[in-house]
């Protein structure tokens, strides 16, 4: 009983000491952006503009200006549909810059709300396509809305020193990088921060596939049209239950969000809808096809675990740097979350710990110094061309190029026995699954309203022990192996019905004792780290814009692409395949019964099916990688 008492003591100490430490970090971080608001309100002047296009639309405008007029100062400038708020001249915002070192660097920054956003006049459209410079005359689009405003500013922004950069992040990732076509003279540097280029494999969309809750909880604000200038966001559902597996279930076909929810009043929801497959529609909103005269010097930047813009830094920076003759273009992929460069300590990404604040250190080291030198005329060195975050190492390193030159082909073939061989196996055989739409293999083992970050580095021990998801693994490595670029994916599969979709995920897989100092790790033993995924809609598998059914148990090669990683499985540890047909809810379901429109599908189109996924001389799936040294 003694024993029990100092037990319970003990726990109350510990976790009064605990909640302490809590408390006295969360007032660590209040008195620090306390002291940070300060600053900018007794060191900068703000004002308010409605700056005029050349069509006669106003944009709202907020500036800040720094109070010390004895320099001339650089204009650092973000476009948002976010909102630029406060508004008033009286009203400032907390937090400037890209961080809190910009703000002491001097530089006059600059805000908008984009084209029919908040308080600006127009009409808002979503990717709007960039044909306005092509038109002429007051033809306007996102491209021609950023030319007009850095005019306006450089011309009548007091104690500018004539040179104008933009960063962003995400959505104003995207109008940073079109601010670059057909860009003005005073426009030197761009920043775009996991830029949004192309939608249908952005965001929504992944190789067909529809990312559900996102579309859903995004539109619900962001698509909800406006009667006139507003200076709040509009007021969304009222969140029915933080479980979104469960809510999406009990969803139903996606048509059901219309006739439950948006009743036909969110616009772009209708229109995507419409547009299933890649047809013009999406096509004529790809940003992409732009990017080939870019004078700006351009710094992009991603980050590996980002489940929203993955696709987009690391499409931009390939078609900016092929399509360009000047070596302009760097790029930097950190350990990061959607925008975690910008807001977060960058030392860990969920469960997944990377030993040192990686945010603050590419703030100091690289986009400091990189629009300092380009708006500035400061003596820094250029970026590398290439600055990459090594995951599995954890470490920085530079290339010339993305993905690097110099590397080793390897390819690894799906086995009998769960296993990945070098060599492809001599006998026929297949491994099979049943994949039921009433029971979705989940996206994470945590309760989420099914948009969340942590999943795309956690433990996958929660879905490699389920009967619907098939495994590979190799032995472990005697050696590190470090994978650079993106992992080809190369199936033999069939159906008993018409239509699936295949995910593949690529897993670091721990040993149970660490081969250094054969001790185990009870938070890592055995952790089966998730470092990439992807996955491939097969009605999508010959074209995006055609799709087509399966025949039933006919074996069909499905080939698609995990998007890139760097990222050393050390010694001790193995590669882990795993292959399933659902990733709920943050996929939307497969009907398994194909129906030319998935939006439409109705319930009894949802049916239950049989995959094989081959492994044999004839029918060989594989996955082919590259690896590079130290």
């Amino acid at each position: 009983m003694y024993r029990n008492r100092i037990s319970i003591v003990l726990c109350l100490l510990a976790a009064t000491l605990l909640s302490g430490f809590a408390q006295a970090a969360e007032d660590a971080e209040k008195k620090k952006a306390d002291e940070r608001a300060a600053y900018i309100r007794s060191h900068y002047a703000k004002y308010e503009y409605q700056i005029p296009m050349r069509d006669g639309a106003k944009l709202f405008t907020s500036v800040y200006i720094p109070y010390d007029r004895k320099d001339k100062y650089p204009i650092l400038m973000q476009r948002t549909p976010y909102r630029v708020a406060p508004y008033g001249v009286g009203q400032y915002k907390t937090k400037l810059g890209p961080s809190e070192i910009f703000e002491k660097e001097g530089y006059i920054f600059v805000f908008q709300d984009v084209r029919g956003k908040f308080m600006s006049e127009g009409k808002f459209v979503n990717m709007r396509p960039q044909d306005a410079f092509d038109k002429g005359g007051k033809a306007v689009d996102d491209a021609t809305d950023a030319y007009d405003t850095i005019d306006w500013l450089v011309k009548n922004v007091p104690n500018n020193n004539g040179r104008v950069g933009m960063w962003g992040t995400s959505y104003p990732g995207y109008y940073t990088a079109v601010s670059a076509i057909h860009s003005h003279p005073a426009l030197k540097a761009i920043s775009p921060q996991a830029p949004i280029a192309d939608w249908f494999f952005d965001d929504f969309h992944r190789n067909g596939a529809f990312v559900a809750p996102m579309a859903f909880l995004f539109f619900d604000t962001f698509d909800k049209q406006r009667d006139g200038l507003m200076a709040a966001w509009p007021e969304g559902m009222k969140a029915r239950t933080p479980d979104g597996y469960q809510f999406f279930r009990e969803l139903g076909p996606l048509s059901n969000v219309n006739k439950k929810y948006f009743k036909g009043t969110r616009p772009f929801w209708n229109e995507l809808t419409e547009h299933p497959n890649y047809d013009d529609y999406w096509k004529a909103r790809n940003v992409l096809q732009h990017f080939d005269n870019v004078k700006p010097q351009v710094l992009i930047v991603g980050g590996w675990y980002d489940t929203e813009d993955l696709y987009g830094p690391l499409a931009t920076y390939r078609t900016m740097s092929e399509n360009n003759d000047k070596d302009n273009v760097h790029l930097v992929m950190g350990p990061w979350y959607h925008g975690q460069w910008n807001r977060g300590e960058g030392d860990h990404m969920g469960e997944a710990q990377f030993g040192f604040d990686t945010s603050a250190w590419f703030q100091q080291q690289v986009l400091l110094p990189f629009f300092n030198k380009n708006l500035k005329g400061a003596d820094a060195p250029d970026p590398e061309r290439v600055t990459v975050f090594e995951t599995g190492a954890n470490r920085w390193r530079s290339f010339a190029n993305w993905p690097p030159k110099k590397g080793d082909a390897v390819t690894l073939y799906l086995g009998a026995d769960a296993n990945l061989l070098k060599q492809r196996e001599a006998k026929g055989g297949y491994s099979d699954y049943v994949s039921d739409p009433n029971k979705p293999v989940p996206h994470s083992a945590h309760i989420s309203r099914g948009w969340d970050r942590p999943y795309m580095a956690e433990d996958q021990r929660f879905s490699a022990r389920r009967p619907d998801v098939l495994v590979f693994d190799t032995p472990p490595a005697e050696q590190d192996q470090t994978i650079a670029g993106p992992v080809d994916v190369d199936l033999w599969v069939s159906t008993s019905q018409s239509a699936a979709d295949f995910v593949v995920k690529l897993v670091d897989v721990f040993p149970g004792k660490d081969v250094n100092t054969d001790e185990v790790d009870a938070e890592t033993g055995n952790r089966h780290e998730l470092v990439r995924w992807g996955v491939m809609r097969g009605r999508f598998r010959n074209s995006m814009s055609n799709p087509e059914p399966f025949e039933p148990n006919k074996p069909t090669r499905v080939k698609f692409q995990l998007l890139d990683v760097l990222h050393t499985i050390k010694r001790g540890h193995r590669l882990e395949i795993q292959v399933q047909s659902s990733m709920f809810p943050f996929l939307d379901l497969n009907p398994q019964k194909y129906v030319d429109n998935i939006f439409q599908a109705k319930p009894e189109d949802f049916v239950r099916a049989e995959h094989r996924v081959y492994h044999s001389e004839q029918y060989p799936s594989a996955i082919h990688y590259q690896v590079v040294g130290n």
